[in-house]
């Protein structure tokens, strides 16, 4: 298991490297570099989305999964985590610069899913489990690597605690691929992987700040998408 931890390491390391320099960093350069990583996520999400074999369940998919996550109001509940996160971490280190609590929570929960929940560390996970390949995690964490430095000289050592849900997620799901393995197809990992690209691009665009995409209540999108397209394949497209 390389990739997990090598992703981990790198949120670690660029968010203490924020917090060291971030009183350094102008205010042109935390600006402007955001919208460099938005736009690189989102050329990894259309890079993902290429990869699909049927759109429709995965469209389907982004819809019913969206329609539970608000529903269930996944993002409400992670903006509550988040705001009591940066309590707690302020009582250690405050953020280095001024930033309101609206702000700090909507680019909290982006991040969470960037570095937690991505179509990229998601399917990244599988597929080294499956494969043992940790080159997409690789490519992820060198992204997270220069990302982390740029919201934590802002946001504080709140952005490095999201290595934890992180490695959670990524190591639970390497664990989870040799049992997923068997269930799935060459297509239904393909229209996975768009799935999560889709999610990719809509979280460059929040961090871009273009559109405040509900991203966290999205995410059950990522449970029903194979379940659909293995269905799609099997009743529909003959």
């Amino acid at each position: 298991m390389i990739g997990p931890f090598v992703n981990v390491s790198a949120v670690i390391v660029g968010s203490l490297a924020g917090v060291c320099i971030g009183s350094r960093l102008n205010a042109n350069f935390r600006q402007n570099m955001p919208m460099v990583f938005g736009c690189a996520a989102m050329g990894l999400g259309v890079a993902m989305i290429v990869k699909v074999k049927l759109l429709a369940p995965v469209v389907l998919a982004l819809v019913v999964g969206s329609a539970l996550g608000e529903l269930v109001q996944i993002e409400t509940k992670i903006q509550q985590l988040a705001g009591k996160t940066r309590k707690w971490v302020d009582k250690f280190a405050k953020p280095s610069g001024n930033i309101s609590q609206e702000e700090f929570l909507d680019k909290y929960v982006a991040l969470l899913v960037l570095f937690a929940m991505s179509g990229t560390g998601i399917y990244g996970s599988l597929s080294e489990g499956m494969t043992g390949d940790p080159t997409l995690l690789i490519v992820k964490a060198i992204l997270d690597l220069f990302t982390a430095p740029i919201f934590s000289s802002t946001m504080g050592l709140a952005v490095g605690l999201l290595a934890i849900p992180m490695f959670a997620v990524q190591s639970s799901l390497y664990l989870m691929a040799t049992l997923v393995l068997p269930l799935t197809t060459p297509e239904m990992l393909a229209d996975f992987s768009a799935c999560g690209g889709l999610i990719m691009l809509a979280t460059g665009f929040r961090i871009c700040g273009i559109r405040p995409f509900p991203i966290a209540n999205m995410i059950p999108a990522l449970l029903i998408v194979m379940p659909l397209s293995w269905a799609w394949t099997m009743y529909i497209v003959q």
